[in-house]
């Protein structure tokens, strides 16, 4: 079942009185919302009791969660002990979020620095080898751990990396933020056949199975030559992507996957739309 969420709590959850996390469940749940994606941006930092109390909301109401690991995550940095840390920000990502009960850690999984690209690209390749053998170690092989595609030139993460990525191993799930294919390559996603076109090559290479309930980003996003600036709303007229488009392609390939608004302080409204959407073709 395809299923529909903000990531993080929207203006509107705060203007409604709500402050604690845990009330985000209730807050999904009664806009008619499945999902909700808790971001550990700035860093990890909960501790195990509240991961337990925010799990419980969450299951009381019938919501799935996922969480994104720390933003600054770096594979392909050339320094080991840089390396090291950004390790341990995706495991203790992926700690906290099986006991919250989640199943899916989205991570950033490099940047390409003053390196040739296939270079950057391999020495992340290698280190996701490793996280691989430390995911087992750690016993979290039961979690989907999703690379995601970014926005940015400069960023690690075109669709085919994350492909190549998520090849290493059955943990890894491509998430796919199209407003970030859309900023990076200047506005290429407007047709159902542009998205078609992506979510084929995926099938194609990782199999249907695979890709069938994979993850999914999505919001309008500004960009320039150097590819995403800032995201924005559905309100926004100037840049894309439309959802309608994919909203179709999934329906022709019968996919059905986790999509997470990630709209400038409207997720949940923006994530709303985007159910209506779906459910409407």
């Amino acid at each position: 079942m395809i299923l529909f969420g903000p990531s993080g709590n929207s203006e509107s959850f705060y203007a409604e009185g709500y402050s604690h996390t845990e009330q985000s469940a209730k807050f999904v749940k009664e806009r008619g919302l499945d999902c909700f994606e808790y971001s550990f941006g700035r860093g990890v930092r909960m501790t195990e009791a509240k991961a337990i109390s925010i799990g419980a909301a969450f299951r009381e109401q019938g919501v799935e969660i996922s969480v994104h690991a720390p933003y600054y995550i770096n594979f392909a940095n050339p320094d080991d002990e840089s390396a090291r840390k950004s390790y341990n920000y995706v495991l203790e990502s992926g700690k906290m979020l099986k006991l919250m009960g989640g199943k899916r850690c989205v991570f950033h999984s490099a940047t390409q620095g003053k390196m040739e690209r296939e270079d950057a690209v391999a020495l992340t390749e290698e280190r996701l080898k490793v996280l691989r053998d430390f995911i087992y170690l750690n016993r979290l092989d039961d979690l989907y751990f999703c690379p995601e595609t970014m926005g940015k030139l400069a960023q690690i993460g075109t669709i085919e990396e994350i492909v190549r990525f998520c090849k290493i191993d059955k943990v890894y799930l491509p998430a796919v933020d199209f407003g970030h294919i859309n900023a990076r390559e200047q506005g290429s996603l407007k047709t159902v056949s542009d998205y078609r076109e992506r979510l084929e090559y995926m099938i194609g290479e990782l199999g249907y199975e695979r890709v069938k309930h994979f993850h999914v980003h999505f919001s309008k996003i500004q960009y320039s030559d150097k590819g995403e600036v800032r995201h924005l709303t559905f309100a926004d007229t100037e840049y894309g992507p439309e959802f309608a488009p994919l909203a179709m392609a999934l329906k022709e390939l019968k996919l059905e996957p986790y999509i997470v608004s990630e709209s400038a302080g409207t997720q949940a409204e923006d994530a709303m739309e985007m159910k209506r959407i779906y459910n409407a073709m």
